[in-house]
């Protein structure tokens, strides 16, 4: 399987996945067919790509930082990254709370719809833990991120994916420390990590093989555990306007890609394409950020240095899509519910969401925790939490998978400016799984 083909591969596990996912519904016994004999290759190959990811951070950040030899350069990019990161992400809140008020979906949801989402979904053990999380989280003080970010245990944070800030963190330490001990004695530590990074990538490779048959597993089981259709008609407009403002950032994406990085908006598409169809079935970005770094290396032609330390910080607190959904579902969960909400609150959730969705887990589902955050920053009722979720819980998986391309696009798109702006934008090198087979024969 050679790595041009991949996307076509993947697109075309996706669509069988989701023939087979709709035949597998309307048959006796199709779900539990599904559930236990399809869906467990899915789930293995998350699992093998979140197995990487920690490693991949460690060591392509260090190289990345150790092949600067001057910090002042890393101090750059950080910068740059950390101001665009803020400023796309503003973009998206906006937007979002643009298109809700135009449009307004929420006015057409009648009293019977919201009466039978809230006896299905208020208390669903998924929205009662998003609840319960979101509650943990309101009482951390305004500080609490920054503390989060420092680890007290190394081995602890290296060995639990939902701490990637507290490994950036520890990386980025480790990295400018072997910088100010001099390139002599470092020497022996950059080439452990130099190949540590080579050996991370083929793993990569290798794990993409399985990328199609593992999308078609994923798919099928999503389909068979989706609602009931009435209710994800009922919710149609509100999904549009979701599915609108997602479509017009990876326009906004193209436009800031074609002016500041001087790339064609497609080309760039195409080359991340196999990174977004498995955002769309992972749900994601952490365990999609292998693939991302290896397209925007290989197939864009960013240099580690930049990549290694954008990407995985984007995948933390860069998530301009599910932002833009913050403000559309808690705008539109006020329009159904007929609770007022002024300009200065609308304000405020721009605000309130840019800041919730730094230290995220970039987990599936971590969007409806920001949610709760956002709603509380405005006055919602705290007694209406619960039917709040239930109006929107039923369509938010197939939405997450779709904010989650544009999250993990955002970062791609970041990448490349960064890149662009301090002249590490290269003619791209991809590699195949099979490069050095020969010698191993």
């Amino acid at each position: 399987m050679r790595k041009l083909e991949l996307h076509w591969q993947i697109m075309i596990g996706m669509v069988l996945g989701l023939v087979f996912g709709f035949g597998m519904t309307y048959m006796t016994g199709g779900k539990e067919f599904v559930t236990n004999w399809i869906a467990p290759f899915g789930t293995i190959f998350i699992k093998l790509l979140k197995l990487i990811a920690v490693p991949l951070i460690l060591a392509s950040l260090i190289k990345g930082i150790s092949d600067l030899k001057d910090i002042s350069k890393f101090r750059n990019i950080g910068l740059r990254t950390i101001g665009i990161y803020v400023g796309t992400t503003t973009v998206a809140i906006i937007l979002g709370l643009v298109l809700v008020n135009v449009m307004e979906p929420g006015t057409g949801v009648s009293e019977e719809t919201i009466e039978k989402l809230t006896s299905t979904y208020a208390n669903d053990k998924g929205v009662t833990a998003k609840l319960a999380e979101a509650s943990r989280q309101k009482e951390s003080g305004p500080l609490k991120f920054i503390e989060d970010m420092v680890p007290d245990n190394a081995v602890s944070a290296l060995g639990n994916n939902q701490l990637m800030l507290q490994v950036i963190f520890f990386t980025i330490f480790m990295g400018i420390s072997m910088l100010l001990i001099g390139e002599e004695k470092a020497k022996p530590l950059k080439k452990f990590f130099d190949s540590l990074n080579d050996v991370v990538l083929k793993m990569v490779d290798l794990i993409m093989l399985t990328a199609p048959y593992a999308v078609f597993a994923l798919l099928a089981n999503v389909v068979v555990s989706s609602s009931d259709p009435e209710i994800l008609l009922a919710l149609l407009k509100y999904a549009g306007v979701v599915v609108l403002g997602l479509f017009l950032m990876i326009v906004f994406y193209c436009i800031l890609v074609s002016i500041f990085a001087k790339k064609n908006p497609f080309w760039f598409l195409k080359q991340l394409s196999p990174a977004q169809l498995l955002a769309f079935s992972t749900s994601s970005s952490a365990a999609t950020l292998p693939v991302t770094m290896e397209r925007v290396e290989e197939h864009i032609g960013v240099d580690k240095e930049v990549s290694s330390f954008v990407l995985p910080v984007g995948a933390t607190v860069n998530m301009d899509g599910t932002s833009l959904y913050q403000g559309i579902a808690a705008v539109f969960i006020a329009q159904a519910l007929s609770f007022d909400l002024p300009i200065s609150a609308q304000l405020t959730i721009v605000l309130t969401a840019l800041l919730a969705s730094i230290g995220t887990a970039a987990v599936p589902g971590a969007g409806m925790v920001m949610l709760v955050i956002v709603l509380e920053s405005v006055g919602f009722p705290p007694e209406k939490y619960a039917i709040g979720l239930a109006l929107i819980f039923a369509v938010d998986r197939p939405l997450d998978m779709l904010r989650t391309v544009v999250n993990i696009t955002g970062d791609a798109t970041v990448a490349t400016i960064v890149a662009k702006s301090v002249d590490k934008l290269h003619k791209p090198k991809p590699k195949n799984w099979d490069d050095h087979y020969d010698e191993v024969k």
